[in-house]
């Protein structure tokens, strides 16, 4: 009677604790989903220091493509440019014209 018991209580830890793990992964997922959604802009909505950079950093480039993410706060652009060579580039700023990657 112990032996059934013993195994009977074994079998609802290892079923509590697979369902506890599938369930953290489940979350894990839903909250990377949900980070850095960059949202499309308009080229001339861009602040001016991102657009200097973009500039200076590639001479002669010229910007297609601008996106936003984040807050007022903490807010990344995203610039898809041309080089003057014909290369598209993808370059992330934050509001202070700073190259982030």
């Amino acid at each position: 009677m112990k032996k059934i018991v013993l195994m009977f209580a074994i079998l609802a830890g290892v079923a509590f604790t697979v369902q506890n793990a599938d369930a953290l992964t489940v979350v894990q997922s839903v909250e990377n989903v949900n980070q850095d959604e960059f949202v499309k802009i308009e080229v001339k909505d861009l602040p001016q220091l991102v657009v200097d950079a973009v500039l200076k950093a590639n001479e002669g480039a010229t910007i297609k493509e601008a996106f936003v993410s984040g807050t007022d706060a903490d807010k990344k652009f995203k610039v898809v440019a041309v080089s003057a060579e014909g290369e598209e580039l993808t370059l992330i700023f934050n509001g202070k014209g700073e190259i982030i990657s």
